[in-house]
């Protein structure tokens, strides 16, 4: 299975002790601003399962992230297939840090290594990736990507309830700019 690194990071399996602060992230209001409500902890750990399976099978996905200077777990960046439902198909990427690890460049760090594995080890063509509209953050990562929207693409999450979270953005990265 692949473990990507950067120069701080290291994108990796999920550990037995990435469980309690993945679960304090995930119960961060703020962190999961953009989201529609809080997970428990049994959510969490249920999600980090299912991540951790993913990985296993299919050698990429939903890696723990985990800053080199402190070996501390930040959160997660990773691949995955658009669920289905979605006006689209393919391969999304995404990030979510605890809060302590915003402002420091982790989030596009982390994000450009896992593109850059999308186009370089999985040959995808494109990578694409979602948030609410109003996730101004993840978008900016988006942008420094490198990745465009179109906004004809935006559309309404049939997975969130009726409200300002519902509409969501879709941004695109082809290989020919992501490598």
């Amino acid at each position: 299975m692949s473990e990507l690194r950067t120069d701080r990071l290291v994108l990796r399996e999920w550990r037995e002790s990435d469980l309690a602060p993945w679960a304090a992230l995930n119960a961060d209001p703020v962190v999961r601003a953009y989201f529609p409500g809080l997970l428990t902890r049994e959510q969490s750990d249920a999600s980090a399962a299912d991540f951790q399976a993913g990985l296993e099978q299919r050698g990429w996905g939903w890696w723990a992230v985990e800053a080199v200077a402190t070996g501390e777990f930040i959160g997660f960046t990773g691949l995955d297939p658009v669920e289905d439902g979605l006006p689209f198909a393919g391969i999304e990427a995404g990030w979510r840090l605890a809060r302590t690890a915003w402002g420091h460049g982790y989030a596009t760090e982390a994000a450009r290594a896992v593109t850059a594995f999308a186009f370089e080890e999985l040959r995808l063509e494109e990578v694409l990736a979602v948030t609410a509209a109003g996730n101004h953050r993840s978008r900016a990562v988006m942008r420094r990507l490198g990745m465009t929207r179109d906004p004809a693409d935006d559309f309404d999450d049939p997975g969130v309830p009726e409200g300002p979270l519902r509409r969501s953005v879709l941004y695109r990265l082809p290989r020919t700019a992501g490598g």
